[in-house]
Formats: structure tokens, sequence, C-alpha cells
């Protein structure tokens, strides 16, 4: 699936950037978006796994996880923990995996 493949991509440079957090961030906002990364991830699995009558319900709890883990995202490059360019890097994924999440859900409406 590639939203999973996208997603799994996010965690993987999000873990790298947050090896290079300060220890008061890395334990607090850093740990919280970390968190939200796997939760999304848990939700996209089980959901690709059920009935099409059962997924509506889990991908808008993983698309709600996700338009918070944005601001999260976006918290951290206000608060100066990420540069710009590391902040740019993580927006280019989240904005293709935000297209995916669209994607499935439009497809799951109709």
């Amino acid at each position: 699936m590639p939203i999973l493949k996208k997603t799994i991509d996010l965690y993987k440079l999000y873990y790298a950037y947050a090896q290079l957090f300060p220890k008061k961030d890395k334990y607090t906002l850093g740990a919280t978006c970390e968190r939200y990364i796997i939760e999304i991830l848990e939700l996209i699995i089980t959901a690709s796994y059920l009935p099409k009558e059962q997924k509506l319900s889990l991908l808008k709890s993983a698309n709600n996880k996700f338009e918070t883990l944005k601001i999260f995202i976006r918290l951290l490059k206000e608060l100066k923990i990420i540069d710009q360019k590391k902040y740019l890097d993580l927006q280019t994924l989240i904005q293709e995996i935000g297209r995916m999440f669209g994607g499935w859900l439009k497809s799951l409406n109709n």
C-alpha cells in the first residue's frame, strides 16, 4: 500500500531528525509526534485488512490524528526545534500522505 510506505518513510525521516532534538524537546513534543505517527501507522494497517464498510471510521480516526500531527510538526518549526530544510522534508511527505488519505476517504464515501 503506497500510503503505508509513505507513512513508514515519514516515521524513518522523523526518527532521524528527532535524534537531533534538544533533550527537553525530544521527550515532550518530539515523543508526542512519534507516538502519533505510530498510531497512524497502526490505524492504516488495521484498516487495510477490514472490509470496505468497516474502514471508514478507522480512516477518519487516522486522518484526525494526521491533522493533529501536522500542527505538531509546524510547532517544531515555529519553536525552532527543527530548521526550515528539515521542516520542508517532512512537509513534502506529509502533503503526499494527506492526498492519499483524501483519495482513500473519497473512494470509501462513493
